[in-house]
């Protein structure tokens, strides 16, 4: 019987190199699949907690929050766009418009666990990336994200439903908290089996050397 290797992947969907991390961590898996089974778990921490509604523009936030020139920003972002690709995710060439905040995509995600599993979750973390990403479409507007939850197989109603409440946003909060008090403060975060913990988009080599270790261990 194979073993199993927990993963708290700890992201936002607004985190471009969460992406990558996350196409890098399923390359890894996918080399691995023979020796090991993965159960992953995906985390929310918020880059924008206090964005408000309507986001801001994007070359201007960063920067403003890095200090940054604006050919340093767009320098760095097609570097992003090339290991994205690298990774499996093709970014939108003209890049993100607007920064957002992402609270209601964690609400999304965490009921798509709840209830509906881990590979549900997955789905809907890849087509929430895509969303933001690939199509560089606005995340205030609760149709892109539906049209998410759609492509992840989920159902429409039951999601508009959670958006237009407030559901699961204390089970949010609590995750946020719990990860922040831990001394998660930069995503995206990856904790293997509760204790062993790799920070930012790390290599596929990267993560498949961390599971040959647990797997040696075990």
């Amino acid at each position: 019987m194979k073993p199993t290797i927990t993963i708290d992947f700890v992201s936002d969907v607004a985190c471009p190199w969460c992406a990558v991390g996350l196409g890098n961590l399923n390359q890894a898996i996918a080399q691995l699949s023979d020796k090991a089974n993965f159960e992953v778990h995906f985390r929310p921490f918020e880059l924008n907690p206090k964005m408000p509604l309507g986001g801001q523009d994007a070359i201007e936030h960063l920067t403003e929050k890095y200090g940054l020139t604006v050919e340093q920003v767009q320098a760095n972002q097609a570097n992003i766009r090339t290991k994205a690709s690298e990774a499996g995710f093709e970014f939108h060439p003209e890049g993100r418009k607007r920064v957002y905040n992402t609270f209601d995509c964690h609400r999304l995600l965490y009921w798509a666990s709840k209830e509906h599993g881990l590979q549900k979750q997955a789905k809907l973390k890849k087509e929430l990336l895509n969303t933001y990403f690939c199509l560089a479409v606005n995340l205030d507007d609760q149709d892109n994200l539906v049209d998410a939850v759609m492509r992840a197989g989920l159902d429409k109603d039951r999601a508009l439903e959670i958006l237009k409440g407030k559901e699961f946003a204390d089970e949010v909060r609590e995750e946020e908290s719990t990860y922040t008090g831990a001394g998660i403060n930069s995503v995206p975060s990856i904790i293997l089996n509760g204790e062993y913990l790799l920070q930012g988009a790390q290599p596929s080599e990267s993560f498949i050397n961390a599971f040959e270790q647990i797997l040696q261990k075990d």
